[in-house]
């Protein structure tokens, strides 16, 4: 079957109460309409046609990239004129066109598929999908006759209080023989609205013998549509049980699937745990038999297998290996690798850093723009002075260092294999290879000090009180 397809994009969202086009609201970190681009490129269309309106330059830059033609209905004057609208588009193309909603963005590929199949096993001139709603107000009610055939679509404020007590209504998807597009010109102007109904095409349709069907297969969650921020959250919510569902029947473990966020180009391995609260972001990649603690975030990463994320820790763009241990409350900036087996601990910071196997820094640390070997101890404290004020430079740190407490290293410099560095030290020169580096001044005990304070203050209390 050959197919195109054309999706409505141009309604203003006024319900919405955003300065955002409606359209480019997000579900799961991805905007609705890309949503529904990304189930219609699974049937390999052989055109994708986005009808925008007003806001068609901020819709097109948020979708910049992908494949996809461009209609502009400039005034909104309705379903019926925004597929009028992507004619010019469709020129030359024989096959079926599917016309589905930029604000339904829970549909599946799956249930297009199922739909499609249908259309065209029965030859129908026009197919369109139903379902059952527990609210059907807000949807067109399909009216049938007594064999059970389509008549037409009644849309709320037109139906008669009869209509208005069926619950099988129109999801907005069709499947339409590209030579019956012309029927589009056909549709009267609706003067209680101002527009041109879709829907109207089904009654045109059948008062010329033409084929059409209604497939009662849709189900509420799936083919919603969203229209204010209430119906956006629940779409949210549904998105999210969908995901979570999908993730524990590969098994994935969850202590509390309701308060687990994860975005629907993340992988996770089998065997990994997920604790309460955790957020999994853009194209994250979880290994085999993780275990994420609770209030985590993790964006554009990738967490390989065996590792532990422990709590309140934040992640972005940056590697995990194997076996590694980062938290609780660690922050791992874009552009690090935390090595195999390394622990990163209590309120440390990682930035644009390589952290070799086995390394520990284990509390109260920040390490920018380092190199740091295997078999590494840094110490508590310990500072990468990697800003002079123009440059970011580099400390390179080589494998099986000690560092000791309170070092702060002045980038550039280098520190050998096998050194030590004394606690409490300034490093502004390179460190040979086994050599011990200090910068600590001299200590000095002044005999007394603190009884000679107190004498003084004493006297002094005496002088204010004469």
């Amino acid at each position: 079957m050959k197919l195109a397809v054309v999706i409505l994009a141009a309604g203003r969202g006024e319900r919405m109460n955003s300065a955002l086009p409606k359209v480019l609201h997000k579900i799961s970190g991805k905007a609705m309409l890309q949503h529904v681009i990304d189930s219609a490129s699974k049937l390999k269309p052989s055109r994708t046609i986005v009808v925008a309106g007003r806001q068609y330059k901020e819709i097109k830059d948020t979708l910049k990239g992908s494949n996809i033609l461009f209609a502009i209905q400039k005034e909104p004057k309705g379903t019926g004129d925004a597929v009028l609208k992507a004619r010019t588009f469709l020129e030359g193309f024989k096959g079926t066109v599917l016309i589905l909603n930029g604000d339904a963005p829970l549909v599946t590929a799956e249930a297009l598929l199922k739909f499609l199949g249908l259309h065209g096993k029965s030859n129908n001139d026009i197919s369109l999908i139903s379902f059952v709603a527990a609210r059907p107000a807000a949807y067109g009610r399909i009216v049938r006759d007594e064999s059970d055939n389509i008549l037409s679509i009644a849309e709320e404020r037109d139906a008669t209080d009869v209509q208005k007590k069926i619950t099988e209504v129109n999801s907005g998807i069709y499947a339409v023989k590209s030579g019956l597009l012309g029927l589009l010109k056909e549709i009267r102007l609706n003067t209680l609205k101002n527009e041109y109904y879709l829907t109207d095409i089904i009654g045109i349709a059948k008062s010329k013998a033409c084929k059409v069907e209604a497939y009662c297969i849709g189900f509420e969650d799936e083919m919603m549509g969203i229209n204010t921020m209430p119906e956006l959250l629940k779409a949210q919510q549904a998105y999210r049980k969908r995901l979570i569902n999908n993730w524990m029947g590969k098994g994935i473990t969850f202590f509390d699937s309701d308060s687990v966020f994860i975005y629907p180009e993340v992988m996770i391995g089998k065997g990994t745990t997920i604790y309460p609260d955790v957020f999994l972001e853009g194209k994250t990649k979880i290994g085999r038999g993780c275990t994420i603690y609770p209030n985590v975030r993790i964006i554009d990463s990738v967490v390989k297998d065996g590792a532990v994320i422990k709590d309140s820790t934040v992640i972005e763009g940056s590697v995990v290996m194997a076996g590694a241990v980062v938290g609780p409350f660690a922050h791992i900036r874009p552009g690090s690798e935390i090595g195999a087996g390394a622990k990163i601990g209590n309120f440390v910071e990682v930035k644009k850093s390589i952290i070799g196997k086995r390394t520990k820094a284990s509390h109260l640390s920040y390490l920018g723009d380092a190199s740091i070997g295997n078999d590494v101890n840094i110490g508590a404290g310990t500072i990468t002075c990697n800003y002079d004020g123009k440059e970011k430079r580099r400390t390179t740190i080589e494998d099986r260092v000690f560092v000791g407490s309170d070092t702060q290293f002045i980038a550039p410099v280098r520190v050998g294999r096998d050194a030590y560095i004394g606690a409490g030290s300034t490093i502004t020169k390179s460190v040979p290879p086994k050599a011990l580096a200090l910068s600590r001044a001299e200590q000095r005990n002044i005999k007394d000090w603190a009884k000679k304070r107190k004498g003084k203050a004493s006297r002094g209390q005496a002088k204010k009180t004469v």
